[in-house]
């Protein structure tokens, strides 16, 4: 369980003997560091040391010496000598004696004595390393922010400095100072008034309970109003909160909210654009209790809060909720852990409901909070589909149009009062080419990737390798002239300018995201997830190409797309306001009545209902492994899989570039599925195959991934 044990002096590096004259050797000698001698008490450290080998996943014991007794605490930064090298490291606890009957190395230095690493988190960072078959250090790496030395003492000085007053002011005061009617007193229930069960949620948050709650949100902008009451009642009990929301944008939101309701400096706000040295700044606000609450993007959900009353998630479909980096973990699974491990309230909100969410309620982990069907209809916008019956009567086009009679007469009705909001499912100009004759998809002759335009006067490039393709002619008819198959934000600005000559047209996308928008007249052509809020909200909303949100070949694409619809719908004014909103998609669809209705809740039933019988996520578990084909295969032939798995595949990656390498390269991917029952055993075969692997050194890793985003 430990390292090669090293001399006393520490690790010793060789120096070439050649050219070492009497002077340098005695000048080596003189620089030869005393004889350590091991501390007192607790002389065993225990340390994960920062290393991605899965084999390696266990804490490694380390002599501390006596001059590093006092700055060696557990949760610490270290450095320590690991297979002739120098490896930072976590100091998880200190102990009497070790295991190891051999001779132990010594710490190399303490980088820092700031505590980092809570007990909470620590206990919480293996739960998730167990859960999605990764390591310790890996889920260390996404909770602990990278160290700034001079962030570090500045705020150690301004600790002692404080310490220094309180202690001159002590003699002074004799009685108690009592409690401010702001922390004892929770605050007036404001929008969760609206809610049946918000008041009783907060009282139970307030006394101290765990409530746990999936909060179907109502339409409008008062999402941030009611996460900053349920943070202010659970501060008002002394404990505290963290949030965590999909992107910048809802951090400012929320922290305006936030500012406005507990009032400056109660709580800290954390995004990835601060900068190294403010984030961890707020970061070290949050360990050292200076605060007690946080809210913050995707990182916040690892934030050392002390003593926890409440997590909140909004918005749990957003994709960015799943870490990019391994072992790969969600936000929703990660928050509920860390709510059930804390005895602490958990609100997973959204304007949606995501089957995941619905899984934890059918399971009795949490009850559901929504409004009365008679709230809703009165905060909620008037939703209509551009293909229904009556339109078609009125237009035969209305089901094969782009921009059908209903969606230009409403547009240039609600555009007299106000903004309207176009939303667009795909960025850029152009995004996909076919043959204007056969309609064939117009590929690229070097890689077979898809063609797109970047604009009206550019010439067809490849999405894949970047090649310009000015030459084209299809492969099946031998045509030479290409048509738009899905057009692009950029390009329905354009159309839009002509078709509405007096009203300003904006965009709003990746390469520039509005944060908001007056209340005059405009048009407002923005991506899934960039719309801008409107002062007073939009007058209308059409919410175009729908066929492209729900033909994606993904088993979320219904629900990604009533995500997006509800998202975009909900910045609209209500039916009572002349608010509007037509959605060009199939009337008839599930997705689409969901809409229509404003019933989130009975689509996420309707979609577990169906994912169980077929034996889809989140009905049952699944993890896939991804990689050349020679190592997908030694991995699941290295795996003893409970008895209820089942293994899809492997089958090879059709789409993308990765499926134009050669036969040998080819990169394959095996679903292996289990009950949810057995999903700790499943993760547990599969990281004890990964930690042979390793053990073998071989350096051709298959990807793991439990509870992949895209299964199909």
């Amino acid at each position: 369980m430990n390292p090669q044990p090293d001399p006393d002096e520490g690790v010793l590096f060789d120096v070439p003997r050649a050219g070492v004259t009497a002077a340098s050797k005695e000048t080596t000698k003189q620089k030869r560091p005393k004889k350590r001698r091991p501390a007192e008490d607790l002389p065993v450290a225990r340390v994960v040391v920062d290393t991605p080998l899965p084999h390696l996943d266990r804490l490694f014991d380390y002599q501390v010496p006596d001059t590093m007794a006092e700055a060696a605490v557990p949760g610490c930064r270290v450095r320590v000598p690991f297979n002739g090298q120098l490896l930072a490291g976590f100091l998880m606890e200190r102990a009497a004696e070790s295991e190891f009957q051999g001779r132990l190395a010594y710490l190399h230095d303490v980088v820092s004595s700031e505590a980092v690493l809570t007990p909470e988190i620590a206990d919480l960072a293996r739960a998730v390393a167990d859960r999605y078959a990764g390591t310790l250090n890996d889920v260390l790496r996404l909770a602990i922010p990278p160290r700034h030395a001079r962030v570090e003492k500045e705020k150690a000085a301004k600790k002692a400095e404080s310490e220094g007053e309180e202690e001159e002011a002590a003699p002074d005061s004799i009685a108690e100072p009592a409690e401010s009617a702001e922390t004892s007193r929770p605050p007036e229930p404001g929008p969760w008034a609206d809610y049946p069960a918000g008041p009783s949620f907060l009282e139970a948050v307030h006394d101290g309970g765990a409530p746990r709650a999936v909060w179907s949100a109502l339409p409008g902008s008062q999402r941030a109003d009611a996460i900053a009451v349920a943070t202010a009642t659970a501060l008002a009990a002394q404990r505290g909160a963290v949030i965590v929301v999909p992107d910048g944008r809802d951090v400012t939101l929320v922290d305006t909210a936030l500012t406005e309701c507990l009032g400056a400096g109660r709580h800290a706000a954390l995004t990835a654009d601060l900068g190294p040295a403010e984030r961890y700044r707020r970061w070290l606000s949050v360990l050292r209790g200076e605060v007690r609450a946080v809210v913050g993007t995707r990182a916040a959900m690892f934030a050392p809060v002390r003593d926890l009353g409440l997590v909140v998630l909004w918005d749990d479909g957003d994709d960015v909720h799943c870490d990019p980096h391994a072992p790969y973990p969600h936000a929703r699974t990660v928050l509920s852990i860390r709510a059930h491990r804390a005895g602490a309230a958990a609100l997973i909100g959204g304007f949606t409901r995501t089957t995941e969410a619905t899984q934890l309620i059918e399971s009795g982990w949490a009850h559901p909070l929504t409004a009365d069907r008679e709230t809703l209809r009165r905060r909620a916008p008037r939703v209509r589909a551009a293909g229904d019956d009556s339109e078609l009567a009125r237009d035969e086009a209305a089901r094969s149009a782009r921009l059908p009679s209903l969606a230009l007469r409403i547009a240039r009705e609600a555009a007299q009062s106000g903004p309207v909001l176009i939303q667009v499912p795909r960025r850029g100009y152009v995004t996909s080419l076919a043959c204007a004759s056969c309609r064939a998809p117009a590929r690229c002759d070097t890689c077979q990737g898809p063609l797109a335009l970047r604009s009206a006067h550019a010439m067809p490039y490849c999405r894949w390798c970047g090649r310009i393709s000015g030459e084209w002619r299809c492969t099946g008819c031998g045509h030479g002239r290409i048509r738009a198959n899905v057009v692009g934000a950029r390009r329905t600005a354009e159309e839009l300018g002509r078709a509405f000559p007096s009203l300003t047209v904006r965009t709003s996308g990746r390469d520039e995201v509005l944060t908001e928008v007056g209340d005059r007249p405009a048009l407002i052509v923005s991506t899934p997830g960039a719309e801008p809020v409107a002062a007073g909200g939009y007058a209308a909303a059409l919410l175009l190409d729908g066929w492209a949100l729900l033909g994606r070949a993904d088993l979320r694409a219904s629900e990604e797309a009533l995500r997006r619809w509800c998202n975009a719908a909900a910045l609209v004014r209500p039916a009572d306001a002349g608010g509007q909103v037509v959605v060009l998609a199939e009337a008839g669809l599930p997705a689409t009545q969901a809409l229509i209705r404003w019933d989130p809740g009975w689509f996420a039933s309707r979609e577990l209902a169906e994912r169980r019988e077929l034996g889809f996520p989140p009905a049952v578990a699944m993890a896939s492994v991804t990689g050349e084909a020679a190592h997908v295969h030694e991995l699941l032939n290295g795996i003893s899989l409970p008895e209820s798995a089942e293994l899809l595949g492997p089958v090879p990656i059709t789409t993308g570039p990765e499926a134009d390498r050669p036969e040998g390269e080819r990169v394959e991917r095996a679903l292996l599925r289990v009950p949810r029952s057995a999903t700790l055993t499943l993760t547990a075969a599969l990281k004890a195959a990964a930690s042979a692997r390793s053990a073998r050194k071989d350096d051709h890793l298959a990807q793991i991934r439990v509870d992949p985003l895209h299964v199909v």
